[in-house]
């Protein structure tokens, strides 16, 4: 299912989920990829950090790619990397059974990896910011 502006009973269905993987979560302060995923750690959600250049983020251990949180449940792939690499990130996401939403962050979009990942299932949010819509709501 695509996620229209105004779907607010969705988005907190999305919300209601409590493990995230956060591909692209960064270790630096002040960088979106770092400060949400830490705003979605203080309100109880459990973080997966998705990073191959560093070993922890937020005092949790991080991982290199999807593919190695292989026998950890997922609900929600979030994504803080650039337009260009949703795709491929979409295709592994396609490969898990757990995952039942695709969240990219403001600005980040690609509406045929979108499609694809609807056509398999999965509700997708893009260019929308999970921290945002949390706050909202």
């Amino acid at each position: 299912m695509a996620l229209t502006p105004s779907d607010d009973s969705t988005l907190r269905e999305i919300l209601s989920l409590e493990t995230i993987a956060v591909v692209g979560c960064s270790t630096t302060p002040g960088k979106a990829a770092h400060d949400v995923p830490k705003y979605l750690l203080d309100h109880g959600y459990d973080v997966r950090p998705v990073n191959p250049f560093a070993e922890e983020i937020l005092g949790r251990a991080t991982v290199d790619s999807l593919e190695d949180l292989e026998g950890t449940p997922v609900d929600i792939v979030c994504i803080f990397r650039p337009s260009d690499e949703v795709s491929g990130i979409v295709d592994a996401t396609l490969e898990r059974d757990d995952v039942s939403v695709i969240w990219t962050q403001l600005g980040i979009r690609d509406d045929e990896a979108a499609a694809r990942a609807i056509d398999a299932g999965l509700t997708v949010v893009q260019d929308r910011c999970i921290k945002i819509e949390h706050r909202r709501l």
